[in-house]
């Protein structure tokens, strides 16, 4: 539950909260990222999450999909999948055929990933650090710093292709010695789906056990 709800937070973390003082070309590169996306009526994307820590020397790796429209999204992995519609959650854990159903809460930003390309727009100080590859492709690298100095994440630094403004991928650094990376394996924009996909259909699942925690 933790691994999937972390990315929700990370994709949270770089949509909805960037900036005050922010670098002028920071700032460009974000906005036009920013735009390119919420001009999507919808998008599916794969990716790949690396947890590491440097004192424990742990690694962890996940694979994921997610789809968002709008405030809706529906987030997948083997273990699990997490739905929204914007009003209902329901969290599905694969081993145990059990849903959990939650209200949706606006001001819950670990739970809005519709946020990620403008998350950069408060709260959050940018800069433009150096121009690096990424699997071959020349990335625009900012790195945000939280504004709040008691934030449990003191860095998120975001990889921007330099040809179309998508982003390549991402990493969180956590005061506790975590890094998470993400990186997005690929893309679909605007995919065939409507809004029944992104309700929870107990008739596709046999035998589950809902909780209802409304």
């Amino acid at each position: 539950m933790k691994r999937i709800t972390l990315f929700v937070f990370i994709i949270a973390l770089t949509i909805n909260q960037f900036a005050q003082a922010q670098d002028p070309k920071a700032r460009q590169i974000l906005d036009a990222m920013s735009k390119k996306y919420q001009s999507m009526k919808a998008f599916r994307a794969n990716f790949n999450q690396t947890l590491e820590n440097t004192t424990s020397k742990a690694k962890e790796n996940l694979e994921g999909e997610i789809t968002v429209m709008g405030n809706k999204f529906r987030l997948k992995t083997e273990d699990q999948e997490i739905i929204n519609n914007g009003n209902t959650i329901w969290t599905y854990i694969k081993s145990e055929n059990e849903v959990n159903i939650s209200e949706n809460d606006p001001d819950d930003e670990a739970m809005t990933p519709n946020k990620i390309f403008t998350m950069y727009k408060k709260g959050y100080k940018s800069a433009y650090v150096e121009e690096a590859k990424e699997d071959g492709e020349l990335c625009d690298v900012i790195e945000l710093s939280p504004e709040d100095k008691n934030d449990p994440v003191f860095k998120v630094r975001l990889n921007i292709s330099k040809k179309d403004k998508s982003l390549k991928s991402w990493k969180m650094f956590r005061n506790n010695g975590n890094r998470y990376t993400y990186t997005i394996t690929d893309f679909t924009p605007n995919p065939n789906v409507d809004n029944n996909y992104f309700a929870f259909d107990k008739s596709k699942f046999k035998g589950v056990k809902v909780i209802d925690l409304r």
